[in-house]
């Protein structure tokens, strides 16, 4: 198996991220340090990624979780805030988050250890879809939506084009639907506040077709393999 897809089944990244380490010179085999990219690691072989001992982690890990408010999309934090791997059980501790969901938002998350596909899903040139249920306080006019649409500028940067439709005009509300195929952080929250408007409520329902369900806050559950592959499709 070459250096770079030995190290992501290790679960330490996509292969282009593996590739790095490799050539920072933090990966050895059997004591040696390894630069070559074409490396083909020996079977019975010892890699060791800044001297720590790293093993192909057998079959990956592909789970949703429906993230609540109150959690951040990290491994770690050093406020000691509560992150999304508090929630995911023993069995699947091997999994990583996909992308971000904000702290004060909820829905759809994926974690997986497959790295390839995780920096698949997230990268810019592949454009996923992912859908939210977005309330806004006050009344939201059809010229705030038609600036959305066409892109706003956000820190000097303008956003791709979306969609957005009205769901429900309430009195003190307008609850939506938004679909983005860009990941940038907080970014509909601050195409909202573009336009003047405060985002109440946000949640991630849908990445590409698959679809959060009925799972409710907090729990997670097993992709099964028709899911697999059509997120290795996207």
């Amino acid at each position: 198996m070459r250096i770079n897809k030995y190290l992501a089944s290790c679960g330490l990244g996509s292969r282009r991220k593996c590739e790095d380490l490799v050539r920072q010179g933090k990966v050895k085999c059997n004591q040696k340090v390894v630069f070559d990219l074409a490396f083909i690691v020996p079977e019975n072989a010892v890699v060791t990624v800044d001297e720590n001992v790293v093993k192909p982690s057998g079959e990956f890990i592909y789970i949703m979780m429906h993230k609540p408010k109150g959690y951040i999309t990290a491994l770690s934090d050093d406020r000691g805030r509560k992150t999304v791997m508090d929630l995911v059980p023993s069995e699947y501790k091997g999994a990583k988050p996909v992308g971000r969901l904000d702290y004060d938002s909820e829905g759809l998350l994926l974690l997986t250890s497959d790295g390839d596909l995780a920096f698949n899903l997230t990268h810019p040139s592949h454009e996923v879809n992912k859908t939210y249920v977005v309330k806004v306080e006050g009344q939201v006019q059809e010229s705030q939506l038609a600036v959305m649409r066409a892109g706003v500028v956000i820190d000097g940067v303008r956003l791709n084009k979306c969609k957005m439709k009205i769901l429900e005009k309430l009195e003190k509300e307008t609850r939506l639907e938004v679909v983005i195929n860009e990941g940038k952080n907080r970014q509909i929250r601050k195409m909202f506040e573009a336009c003047g408007l405060h985002v109440s409520f946000l949640k991630r329902t849908q990445i590409g077709d698959l679809k959060l369900g009925g799972l409710s806050r907090g729990a997670v559950r097993p992709l099964n393999t028709r899911e697999v592959l059509y997120l290795k499709s996207l």
